[in-house]
């Protein structure tokens, strides 16, 4: 019995031996992870670069309205050269009725608006630079004053500085009050231009207001019309309209006859619209100017009263670079992009243009058929590694 237990535990250790060469064998397996690793380099997407056209766009504003019926005026004499409809014909908004000789009338309105905003910007230089003057002889008479405190400047000095002071308050009273004369005489040659200009674009042919049945016609080829009677009279057709107020700025790239987008949210309505008229003086209360839109007539659901979105589309690029907005990327005052050659970013700035719908023009860094990152490009680097990805993946 006393031989026995080393026996037992020669046993024992040679069966946990072989359990554990078994388990052993286990290590050979493949991993349940093995080939699922992560391909090297970071996740992005890719479209390739192409050259289109675009269109700075400017959403704006407005309501729709209603027209009944308008009388067409030109509040000047001026020869007819062209006809184009007749007496019974349905017009629609926007339709050159005739046209004018008002070439002389056109260039002194250009010239007076030129006049005006001449005299806009020498008000505002002279002013600019006279509260600066004013401001410097101020800090003088404070700081004489301050001086005088502690006994380093006379009550002579700070009176000269203050007689100074007066002299240049004065000066610049009266000088902006002459330029400002000068700029309400240039506002009001422009608004009597403007009126005789209402309904007329800038080639002088005569525009209809809203779409209808013409009436009655004053103007005959090589025969003049006259400021006394309207050239035209049309009965409205119950037309929508939009009236929409823009910047100064906007203005000038805007035409009689272009189209634009419109949005109208309450209804989920969305179409092209037609520019039928351009204010050519600006509201004295708001100094913006107001712009008329034609609604097509088959659009439907349309109230007086409803809001309307109306986007402008200015300033036009043809065959030019156009890539999505997002894609750009700014540092201070650098804005960049990230391409993919072969299996690597690198890093392009780029110099922009014009920018629509969430896409932007892009005037130098960039060539068609290159692979721009849209996607994940705020993680990159130059030089770093990429792997492109679908949407899909």
């Amino acid at each position: 019995m006393t031989h026995q237990k080393p026996i037992v535990s020669l046993l024992l250790a040679g069966l946990l031996t072989l359990s554990l060469t078994a388990c052993g064998k286990d290590d050979s397996q493949p991993s349940p992870d093995a080939g699922t690793s992560v391909p090297a380099g970071t996740a992005v997407q890719v479209e390739t670069v192409t050259s289109d056209t675009i269109s700075s766009e400017n959403k704006v504003s407005g309501k729709v309205t209603s027209d009944l019926d308008a009388s067409v005026f030109v509040a000047t004499s001026a020869k007819c050269t062209a006809v184009y409809v007749e007496v019974g014909d349905t017009v629609r908004a926007g339709q050159a009725l005739c046209t004018l000789d008002l070439a002389s009338t056109l260039s002194s309105y250009e010239a007076a608006n030129i006049g005006y905003t001449s005299a806009v910007q020498s008000y505002q230089d002279q002013a600019a630079l006279f509260d600066k003057q004013i401001a410097l002889y101020e800090k003088n008479v404070n700081d004489l004053k301050a001086l005088q405190e502690i006994g380093a400047a006379s009550q002579s000095e700070i009176d000269a500085a203050e007689l100074t002071l007066m002299s240049a308050q004065v000066t610049r009273d009266s000088t902006l009050s002459q330029l400002e004369a000068g700029i309400q005489s240039a506002k009001a040659s422009v608004e009597q231009l403007a009126t005789a200009l209402e309904n007329v674009d800038a080639r002088g042919n005569v525009i209809a207001p809203i779409s209808g049945v013409l009436l009655s016609l004053s103007a005959e080829k090589d025969g003049f019309v006259s400021s006394a009677m309207p050239v035209a009279v049309i009965d409205g057709v119950d037309q929508l309209k939009i009236a929409v107020t823009v910047s100064e700025a906007l203005v000038p790239k805007l035409s009689i006859g272009d189209s634009v987008d419109v949005t109208v949210n309450s209804v989920g309505a969305s179409f092209t619209g037609t520019i039928r008229a351009v204010d050519k003086t600006a509201n004295a209360q708001t100094k913006l100017y107001t712009v008329t839109v034609t609604i097509p007539s088959e659009v439907d659901g349309l109230l007086s009263g409803m809001f309307a979105d109306v986007t402008f589309h200015t300033d036009t690029s043809a065959d030019t670079i156009v890539i999505p907005a997002q894609a750009v990327l700014t540092s201070g005052g650098t804005q960049y992009v990230y391409v993919v050659e072969g299996d690597t970013a690198r890093y392009v700035e780029v110099t922009t243009g014009l920018t629509g719908n969430g896409v932007t023009e892009i005037t130098s860094g960039l060539e068609a058929g290159q692979q721009l990152v849209t996607v994940g490009q705020a993680y990159l680097s130059d030089g770093a590694p990429v792997r492109i990805v679908t949407r899909e993946d």
